[in-house]
């Protein structure tokens, strides 16, 4: 087993061990979040198809930050997702600078630009909680993500809004807007991107008009955006296995947030049914979502020049990077 088998075995127990109340209400068990595929193919970034689709995956920083961008090229990946600490703690090192400028190197050689790097927030955070203790923490923590973001040359930050616990769903709104301009006033230029959610439990942010709520409480409009999950929205009750389902899904979002806040997609079928409320991840294509709306997803000219992230558990022969090949071959033009 290499080294690098070998530490993102490490990170994958890290973030299981993550599961206090906050955690397991915001965080979902399907995310398989810093997997490295298998078998990788080489990266090459030009395309004959698909030449506005950035598809990459959510790739391991383990023996360094830096590495993240090293995976995702021999992926075969336009873009990719990385947590920016480790999942089990509050308390993190301060980013190390000689790691930071590693990192900006690499992706300056390989041609990433930060617009298709997605940072994704720690499970710990729970912004919208009624907790004293755990808002606090949460929003110090969402400052710290977006200084680590600042420093690496990123642009934007992706996190789960948070989970009402036992307080209302309103309450909960204006607590995650509370921790967003917070963020904000101590950070500059950084986009916070809230990712839509499955429904699971009391998180927020499942259904578009709950996102929509957030952001018009964020005073300042240019730093917040959307991922969406296509996960989570099937299981939220969005059917985009149906044909014209991804149309429909995007007209609505647009019609109830806005295309104009639209960031990102994270790619993933679906363990559960149409509906379940459960973040169950499966390979693209093995789900209940199917091929024909990931075929969709990057044919459609309104998802160019975004990241499209994968999420996916994988299985042998069909990793990370056996999927994004996948997705390429789906693209028309």
């Amino acid at each position: 087993m290499g080294p690098r088998k070998r530490g993102e075995r490490k990170r994958k127990a890290e973030e299981n061990s993550a599961q206090d109340e906050e955690v397991a209400d915001t965080s979902g068990a399907g995310k398989s979040s810093e997997r490295s595929a298998g078998k990788v193919v080489s990266g090459k970034k030009s395309r004959t198809k698909g030449g506005k689709k950035y598809i990459g995956a959510h790739v391991s920083i383990s023996g360094g930050i830096w590495k993240a961008v090293e995976d995702s090229v021999e992926l075969g990946g336009r873009s990719f997702a990385l947590f920016l600490g480790s999942q089990r703690t509050w308390q993190r090192p301060a980013l190390d600078q000689s790691a930071a400028v590693k990192f900006q190197k690499a992706c300056a050689q390989h041609g990433f630009d930060p617009t298709h790097i997605l940072p994704h927030g720690s499970y710990l955070m729970n912004c919208g909680s009624p907790k004293q203790d755990v808002f606090t923490k949460s929003q110090a923590m969402l400052v710290d993500e977006l200084s680590r973001c600042s420093a690496l040359g990123l642009t934007q930050f992706n996190f789960h809004p948070g989970a009402s616990i036992d307080s209302s769903t309103e309450k909960c709104i204006e607590r995650i807007a509370q921790a967003i301009n917070h963020a904000h006033n101590q950070t500059s230029a950084v986009i916070t991107v809230l990712e839509n959610m499955s429904g699971q439990g009391s998180t927020v942010g499942g259904q578009f008009n709950e996102l929509k709520r957030i952001i018009d409480r964020v005073r300042d409009k240019t730093r917040v955006g959307v991922c969406l999950d296509t996960c989570h929205a099937f299981a939220a009750g969005y059917d985009i296995s149906k044909a014209g389902g991804v149309k429909s899904m995007l007209d609505q979002f647009d019609q109830e947030v806005g295309l104009h806040y639209l960031r990102a997609f994270h790619l993933n079928d679906s363990k559960g049914i149409l509906g379940c409320h459960l973040d169950r991840h499966e390979d693209i294509g093995c789900g209940n979502i199917g091929i024909s709306a990931f075929r969709d997803i990057v044919n459609e000219p309104r998802l160019d020049n975004i990241p499209l992230i994968l999420e996916t558990p994988g299985r042998p022969g069909f990793e990370y990077a056996e999927q994004i090949k996948l997705l390429y071959s789906l693209c028309e033009d």
